[in-house]
């Protein structure tokens, strides 16, 4: 009995979040550890579910930089990085899109169908609903930068009952165009802020965003960011993501998290608990 009780108190502790978030669009950035643990895929095509079937409305943008480097390696095609971002050679870009849209984003969606959802994949080349243009004039070959995303597309999708799983290819401009390889996170963030999403989720892992003592810091704002980024705070990979975030709340979106991805329903935890888990960032 006592188990039974505590099963609806944790219910009953969620219903003030399912009521706020009703009907709101909520961005998941799906990569890290949870994108290739087979209990972790399971947890989060749950988690996606719950939410779907309580009137938030997920929608899913996803990497994939492992599963390109594996088959790039098999494939015996160098590849480099600079500044943590992939070079992305004409060559390098078909194998990317084959990954991504291919691969990986079908293996999402029928995941997420398997479990009862109904989520349909999409990459930025449909539609041509996310426009691309090259990084620095093509410093880095085929990686680009969001340029502009039709919004309608997406909403088309929602207004259809559908879950979006979005691959992050942006379509160029010429007749023939192989497209951009975009930066997950990045396109996550245009994405949320275009579609005026209520939050977005970065899943990674990490924990969040550390103090210089190693611990967890819970909450952040625009400001309190810069000054971590000057005294060396936050550094390396988790600046991309960072920026993100803060590209998000800048352009609309209320909260952005980086929530650890290698904790099972992290994502449940994050929007239907009081004290969520990661870091969430505010303007």
């Amino acid at each position: 009995m006592k188990k039974k009780i505590g099963t609806v108190k944790t219910l009953l502790d969620a219903l003030p979040f399912i009521k706020q978030f009703n009907g709101e669009i909520v961005v998941i950035k799906y990569g890290g550890s949870a994108q290739t643990s087979p209990t972790l895929k399971e947890k989060f095509a749950q988690d996606v579910l719950l939410l779907y079937l309580i009137g938030i409305r997920p929608v899913i943008v996803h990497g994939g930089g492992k599963r390109i480097t594996e088959m790039l390696d098999k494939l015996q095609i160098e590849t480099e990085f600079i500044d943590g971002q992939r070079v992305t050679t004409d060559e390098v870009m078909e194998i990317v899109e084959m990954v991504l849209s291919g691969g990986i984003n079908k293996e999402i969606t029928a995941l997420l169908n398997h479990f009862g959802a109904k989520a349909i994949g999409v990459s930025g080349k449909d539609s041509n609903f996310i426009e691309a243009s090259p990084f620095e004039n093509g410093k880095l070959g085929r990686v680009g930068v969001v340029d502009k995303i039709d919004s309608k597309v997406i909403y088309k999708l929602l207004e259809e009952k559908f879950i979006p799983v979005i691959a992050p290819i942006g379509s160029g401009s010429e007749l023939g165009d192989l497209g951009y390889n975009i930066n997950a996170d990045y396109t996550a963030s245009a994405v949320a802020k275009e579609i005026g999403a209520k939050k977005v989720l970065f899943l990674t892992d990490t924990v969040g965003v550390l103090n210089s003592e190693g611990e967890l810091i819970h909450s952040l704002n625009v400001d309190e960011v810069e000054k971590l980024k000057k005294d060396k705070t936050i550094y390396g990979g988790m600046i991309p993501k960072v920026n993100a975030c803060l590209e998000a709340v800048k352009g609309g979106v209320e909260k952005a998290h980086i929530v650890d991805g290698r904790v099972e329903h992290s994502i449940l935890l994050e929007i239907l608990t009081s004290d969520g888990i990661g870091t969430e960032f505010t303007k």
